[in-house]
């Protein structure tokens, strides 16, 4: 029986994700709070939050859910081509403050942002606690684009991304691909699946066997040393 709980400000269990309310992007949950602990709860359990400024705090759990196999991405011959032509440089948690606030700026038709003050706080908070992370892509020392998201064993947890020139985002992808694919990672969460994201290659799978593969993969540990901030290359 689908229903949806209240959380209050304690931290409480989440309820189990099979729960929520029978529509694609599954709300589970309304309410409690950002907090380290509560955010990594969610994560761990398949949940995120995603809310409008002036909403309360909702949190969610996809029916179908948008995955990626680490080094999964489909690359074009034409976006492959392109990016041999830019001078671009990449990097791993060297710029999260900048990447976070460039994911927070509006999109072309939008008059607003989810990734408010609140939630920036939130994850700039995780990212200093080693469990969210951020790729960079520069052209002359400018931040040209880049994403950022959550850890969670060999389970990566994406975010948002931006970009400021054409194909950055996706560059920023593929950065992150061959970054996790080199270090052991098992599964890339998407969250809802959309076609854009399909045209890259991701697939919808359903709730109950991303949760499966979840707990099969959370608790596996990656070497130290995949998060320390560095130079990386991408690979075409």
């Amino acid at each position: 029986m689908n229903s949806l709980s209240y959380l209050n400000h304690q931290l409480e269990q989440f309820p189990e994700p099979e729960l929520a309310l029978n529509d694609p992007n599954g709300l589970l949950a309304i309410g409690g709070d950002l907090q380290p602990t509560r955010l990594l709860n969610a994560y761990y359990e398949g949940i995120f939050p995603w809310f409008n400024v002036d909403d309360p705090i909702l949190w969610w759990s996809p029916d179908p859910r948008a995955v990626f196999v680490p080094g999964s991405m489909k690359v074009s011959r034409s976006l492959s081509k392109f990016l041999k032509k830019q001078n671009w440089t990449y990097s791993i948690n060297r710029a999260f403050d900048e990447v976070i606030k460039g994911c927070a700026q509006p999109r072309l038709n939008q008059d607003g942002t989810w990734i408010t003050s609140d939630i920036q706080h939130a994850y700039q908070t995780l990212h200093t606690q080693g469990e969210v992370h951020s790729v960079e892509v520069w052209e002359n020392g400018d931040l040209i684009g880049g994403l950022y998201g959550v850890a969670i064993g060999q389970v990566f947890c994406g975010e948002s991304m931006f970009h400021r020139q054409t194909n950055a985002s996706k560059a920023a992808m593929l950065v992150l691909h061959q970054h996790l694919r080199k270090n052991g990672f098992k599964l890339v969460d998407a969250q809802v699946i959309n076609p854009h994201l399909v045209s890259l290659g991701a697939t919808a799978l359903k709730r109950k066997d991303f949760i499966n593969l979840l707990k099969r993969f959370r608790d596996k540990p990656v070497a130290v040393d995949t998060w320390l901030p560095a130079e990386v290359y991408i690979e075409l």
